[in-house]
């Protein structure tokens, strides 16, 4: 009796059972089949700490793991198209294999102030043009550079700026998959003008140098640079906002400036402000809330934040560098 009715039930709930799984897996392919394909969202590319750094830095000290990019400053030009001799060449074989250990990337940058008659008489000949493209190939190419940043400090409206286009325009075509960037001044068509918006479209990004002159380095100067250039057509992505590791006097400011690291050397204190009376002179520079400032604007408008120089920083909790990687990776 006992076994007839356990039997009598089962086979019923036995086929309810087949049929409720046939029904599930029917739903569950039918489901697969028109489900829609999901495109994942592209990663935004880091946030650029980009570092120029001069053949005095000392390469041990480099803090590699919180920088994307270092511009090894400078490579001059020739009016012949040639280059004068490296300085340290040594040093920025040392950096190079350094930084490629922590995937930074390294640039030559070729020029700064004081050699736009160089640039002026080499971009107006199509023969030592071709000759400053062919030769900064080679020396990207012997040196495993990631890339070359143009440092013409300026070229001027008119003809001078057809002859930087053209000289851009053969870099961009001789190192297709290198790294081409180059330093602007920070606003104004007395300068800027000189930077054609068809070079824009060969750059990968443009360093905006919001320093200098006798507004140097404040919030003022930084936020006219990042408008002159937006309105310009430059785009987010390829904006690097420039930042000061230096200061100016205030009372001379075409005056040589002192580094940041030797104003924190004399009083820790300035570390936290943008003056400072530094033997009888106020100097004016950018401390760490400024650089913190600027850096959240940057990641806001901007696709990076550059500074000169990485030689000028201080060490320990007072680094300007360490603010910046703070800032950025810090939610």
């Amino acid at each position: 009796m006992h076994s007839t009715l356990v039997k009598t039930r089962f086979v019923p709930s036995l086929c309810l059972l087949i049929v409720l799984l046939t029904s599930c897996s029917t739903s569950t392919s039918s489901a697969s089949t028109t489900a829609p394909t999901m495109t994942p969202t592209p990663a935004s590319p880091p946030f650029i700490i980009l570092a120029y750094a001069t053949d005095a830095i000392i390469a041990d000290l480099i803090p590699y793991r919180q920088l994307t990019h270092i511009n090894y400053s400078f490579l001059t030009p020739k009016v012949d198209g040639t280059f004068n001799p490296l300085n340290n060449g040594w040093k920025l074989t040392q950096i190079v294999k350094s930084a490629h250990e922590h995937s930074v990337r390294v640039s030559i940058s070729v020029g700064g102030w004081g050699w736009d008659q160089q640039f002026e008489t080499l971009a107006n000949s199509p023969e030592s043009r071709s000759a400053f493209v062919q030769n900064l190939k080679a020396f990207v190419d012997e040196y495993q550079l990631d890339g070359a940043d143009i440092d013409w400090e300026y070229p001027d409206a008119g003809q001078s700026s057809q002859n930087f286009l053209a000289l851009i325009e053969e870099l961009r075509i001789a190192m297709p998959d290198k790294l081409l960037t180059t330093a602007v001044v920070s606003y104004g068509d007395d300068n800027g003008a000189g930077i054609p918006s068809e070079t824009f479209k060969l750059f990968d990004f443009v360093n905006v140098m919001t320093y200098d002159g006798p507004d140097h380095g404040t919030m003022e100067q930084f936020d006219r640079g990042l408008s002159y250039w937006s309105e310009r057509g430059l785009p987010k992505e390829k904006i690097v906002m420039g930042v000061p590791f230096y200061s100016h006097a205030k009372e001379a400011p075409s005056a040589e400036g002192i580094p940041y690291s030797q104003l924190v050397q004399a009083d820790p204190a300035a570390a936290q402000t943008d003056s400072f009376s530094y033997f009888s002179a106020t100097q004016i520079y950018n401390g760490i809330p400024t650089i913190q400032t600027k850096t959240h604007i940057a990641m806001e408008k901007a696709a990076g934040i550059m500074f000169w120089a990485l030689d000028h920083d201080a060490q320990g909790e007072f680094s300007l560098v360490n603010a910046i990687y703070q800032t950025v990776h810090t939610p």
